[in-house]
């Protein structure tokens, strides 16, 4: 029990600290300095009975790092750049890994002489995200969902002699672990939409993926030199390579330390990078701006409330068995909350997946030269609005749902002012889609939903309890609601690729 509250107490601040500061500063103009509390919410962390101090050293180490370089080298960032500061801390990782382990090092380059060695499987999988093949994906997922990453990395993976340490590392690093900003077809779009052919554009996909493993660095710095996000041309907030040096220096003695005490190598790339976003992403203009909107702001506000309030019935009725029924509720309960707010409106969840599966489809007609991220959140919020239905369809209807036994508490949604009220935000008489539009809004920015401090504490918190297993990717089915509900491609797909989970990966993790 006294772990799960541990664990509890923890998030909970975690995600606490960043409201604080949006509550405070939304509609303004957002500094780094702002994230202040979040970095004290971090630093308030520490190991209980039987958790390894080496894992929560690189989760609290990583953001004290990071919130001070970034302090130190500019005084805000700018929303074309702020998806991108949670990928500058795998990059260095690696690099330190290459150094301090030969072993690992030589695995990598049989790696990555296996990307060039499977040219086919690269070149058919950028196709079909080209085309959309797949629907809404999750590129860079911290799942095996179809025509994401870790996917096609776990292929090639499953036939290459190397141990199999090495393969969940290499597999970790670009899943929770975010080894640049690059995600499959990048390189393959640009060149077939510059007017080259499909086999050169194949090969410069070939080339881009063996540089993002073998100089991680290097590739980070060029990535963020050439990116035009919003057209607005490339990275400019602060020197991408001061930071990635300096992080190196500060990060390496948490390295070696996790790796003398015996942590595995995938949650050493792993633990550092998803804790750090909330410093200048989560924290940040973009955000300041989105939650300008009162109900946008409300549904952030009420579905907060509802993961709090759950996630602490849960310990008076001792109902946690294991740290992952804390995470299970942790995640659920707001995806419940969500799907709630969804249903005020007289929507549904197949609805919305139908809805944005559709946009997805026109979208990917009109925008051939679309960022390989552009549908990563749609994708996610799917994903939450199908789980938060499944939860809240428990019978009987009207009650709410129940995860691992505990009732999710909905009545801060119905008792907020704002949600309560929608004719007060549009022309009154006909405020029936206000929250829907609210919503949607978030649908591009889900990560207030089911908040990734929370999830971030949470597994840094699980993994310190098993330090020696690979925390990331997930080893299971997480009923991606593309798949699930609008391709139906389980088990009768036909294509080249498939096995017994249709082109998804999860049943033969590496």
């Amino acid at each position: 029990m006294a772990v799960y509250e541990k664990m509890i107490n923890e998030s909970v601040a975690a995600a606490r600290s960043v409201y604080g500061v949006i509550k405070e500063k939304r509609g303004g103009t957002f500094k780094l300095k702002d994230a202040k509390p979040y970095v004290d919410a971090v630093n308030k962390m520490k190991p209980g009975d039987g958790q390894s101090k080496e894992v929560f050293d690189l989760h609290v180490q990583s953001v004290n790092a990071h919130y001070d370089i970034l302090v130190g080298l500019t005084d805000t960032i700018r929303p074309e750049d702020d998806p991108f500061v949670e990928h500058y801390q795998t990059p260095p990782i690696l690099e330190i890994l290459y150094d301090e382990d030969p072993g690992f090092k030589k695995s990598m380059w049989k790696f990555i002489d296996a990307i060039a060695a499977n040219k086919a499987l690269i070149g058919r999988e950028a196709v079909r995200r080209y085309g959309g093949m797949y629907g809404l994906t999750c590129v860079v997922d911290f799942a095996f969902s179809c025509g994401s990453v870790p996917n096609v990395v776990n292929r090639i993976l499953s036939e290459l002699d190397i141990p199999k340490d090495h393969k969940r590392t290499i597999l970790s690093s670009k899943s929770w672990g975010m080894n640049t900003s690059y995600g499959l077809c990048g390189a393959f779009r640009a060149a077939l939409e510059a007017g080259k052919t499909v086999a050169e554009a194949e090969q410069a996909e070939v080339e881009m993926l063996q540089f993002v493993y073998r100089e991680p660095v290097a590739a980070q710095n060029k990535l963020m030199a050439t990116h035009n996000l919003g057209g607005h041309g490339p990275h400019s907030s602060f020197d991408t390579a001061k930071y990635m040096a300096q992080y190196k220096e500060k990060i390496k003695p948490f390295v070696l330390a996790a790796l003398k005490a015996g942590v595995h190598q995938a949650n050493i790339v792993t633990v550092p990078a998803y804790c750090v976003g909330d410093v200048g992403h989560h924290i940040a203009q973009s955000a300041y701006n989105m939650f300008k909107d009162d109900m946008v702001f409300g549904i952030y506000e009420a579905v907060l409330d509802v993961f709090e309030n759950t996630l602490k019935q849960g310990l008076k009725q001792n109902a946690y068995k294991s740290e992952w029924d804390v995470l299970a509720v942790a995640t659920g309960a707001p995806a419940c909350a969500t799907a709630y707010i969804l249903w005020l409106d007289s929507f549904t969840m197949p609805m919305v997946i139908d809805l944005l599966t559709k946009r997805f489809y026109n979208y990917a007609a009109m925008n051939p030269k679309r960022g390989e991220a552009d549908d990563l959140h749609n994708a996610d919020f799917i994903d939450i609005m199908a789980r938060g239905e499944q939860i809240l369809d428990i019978k009987p209807i009207g009650a709410g749902g129940k995860i691992k036994g505990i009732a999710v508490d909905l009545s801060p949604i119905d008792n907020h002012e704002v949600i309560s009220n929608p004719q007060r935000y549009t022309y009154p008489a006909c405020a029936i889609t206000q929250r829907f539009a609210a919503l949607m809004s978030l649908s591009d920015f889900p990560c207030y939903l089911t908040p990734e401090c929370v999830t971030a504490t949470l597994m840094t918190n699980a993994i310190a309890l098993s330090p020696d297993k690979p925390g990331s990717p997930v080893r299971g089915c997480k009923g991606c609601a593309v798949t699930t509900l609008i391709k139906r491609n389980v088990p009768y797909v036909k294509g080249l690729g498939a096995g017994k989970k249709g082109y998804c990966q999860w049943d033969v993790a590496v």
